[in-house]
């Protein structure tokens, strides 16, 4: 089938699990010197937080150690009706006519190394959110379960926003690493002239995770608005020294994480060491935000500057910790002694809300054409694959 312009609507909501983000997209082929590519633009983008009950079960599902089957049955169709809802407001609130939906769904369990299960070692992944129920109400092809056939390959099935990151961002001139900011950060290093196989990426370790479980615990808050908590406390040197010591931060990519590394046991260790430490809450906030921090300029300094050569690095950030104030501040500090610039994926031309939506209308272009989704260069699978399933409206 030959490849068409579509108008996709993507669909994501992460591991923060705060809301779902829909972004409306035109994807067209284009010819080029350098061979067959892909254009996006981005045509709207809108928000939808999570009602209170919704988003207090995505997060006790996550990772749970116990819960029924009939909770994450009913939790998965349930989703289903959020995510049809958002992209229908979406839709009418636009008037625009949408060809074809890619749905990331919602992570709840995802292990990417193999671990031993009934006498078997292997990776998984979950994401739910019935497509069936999007795809029939509709009358719309749903493109979901983007990431097992990289995992079936190989792979880590994570990060898969780089193609988006290439499609978009990627110069002849200029070296950009972008900066994802989420539950968990990633970043998508791109050299300046790089190809596709030259593209690294991998999750930089834990972004509003652990700041935004500690807000809840501590001050009954969903997240550190404008990193104001952080601000009025100090960064603890001993704690963070501490925790950097955890083996995904050593480890060499590709790699990814989750909520299985840097969930509520992760935030309980660190908030102990703190009060052992001698440290108040706000130190506790100011102390896990200089984690993510830290962290990303680890990343950074130790896996993606030795290849990006001698021409200047744009360092551009989204994701909701992109708002974080005094993160920002923190990074700064970091990456500018690097010879980093930081911008705002905004500033870049891809609003920072709906970057990771629009990666996911790209995937489902992809799959509906049969073209590998995949960069294995940034997930480690052994080949490019084609993602996803497609439901039928």
């Amino acid at each position: 089938m030959k490849p068409l312009p579509l108008t996709i609507a993507g669909v994501m909501s992460g591991t923060s699990g705060d809301g779902i983000d829909v972004a409306l997209t035109r994807i067209e082929p284009r010819t080029t010197r350098r061979g067959n590519t892909l254009t996006l633009q981005l045509l709207a983008h809108e928000a939808f937080p999570f009602p209170r009950p919704l988003r207090a079960a995505i997060l006790a599902a996550q990772d749970a150690k116990t819960i029924s089957t009939a909770e994450l049955a009913r939790l998965n169709w349930r989703l289903g009706i959020a995510y049809a809802n958002a992209v229908e407001a979406t839709r009418d609130k636009h008037g625009v006519e949408i060809d074809l939906i890619g749905c990331h769904g919602q992570t709840i369990y995802h292990q990417p190394q193999p671990e031993r299960y009934c006498g078997k070692s292997f990776a998984c992944t979950w994401q739910i959110g019935e497509p069936a129920l999007m795809a029939t109400r509709l009358r719309i092809p749903v493109v979901s379960n983007f990431r097992p056939a990289d995992m079936v390959a190989g792979g880590q099935g994570a990060p898969l926003v780089p193609l988006l990151d290439y499609v978009v961002f990627s110069h002849s001139r200029i070296s950009r690493v972008l900066q994802n900011i989420g539950g968990i950060g990633n970043l998508t290093a791109i050299p300046a002239g790089a190809g596709a196989d030259q593209v690294a990426a991998f999750d930089t370790g834990p972004g509003n995770m652990v700041i935004d479980a500690l807000m809840q615990q501590l001050y009954s808050k969903p997240y550190d608005r404008d990193g104001l908590t952080a601000k009025r406390g100090k960064v603890l040197p001993e704690v963070l020294t501490s925790v950097l010591q955890h083996p995904f931060f050593r480890k060499a990519p590709p790699k990814s994480a989750g909520r299985e590394q840097f969930g509520s046991a992760f935030a309980d260790d660190l908030l102990t060491r703190c009060r052992k430490a001698g440290g108040s809450s706000e130190d506790a906030i100011a102390t896990a935000t200089a984690l993510t921090a830290e962290s990303i300029a680890q990343s950074y300094a130790n896996f993606v500057q030795p290849n990006m050569g001698s021409s200047p690095v744009e360092y551009i950030l989204s994701g909701g910790g992109a708002q974080n104030i005094c993160l920002i501040h923190m990074l700064r500090e970091r990456l500018e002694p690097l010879g980093c610039k930081l911008f705002q994926s905004d500033e870049a031309g891809m609003p920072a809300q709906a970057k990771e939506a629009a990666a996911f209308a790209l995937l489902a272009y992809c799959t509906y054409y049969g073209l590998p989704g995949n960069l294995p260069s940034a997930t480690g699978a052994a080949v490019p694959v084609v993602l996803g399933s497609i439901s039928h409206g």
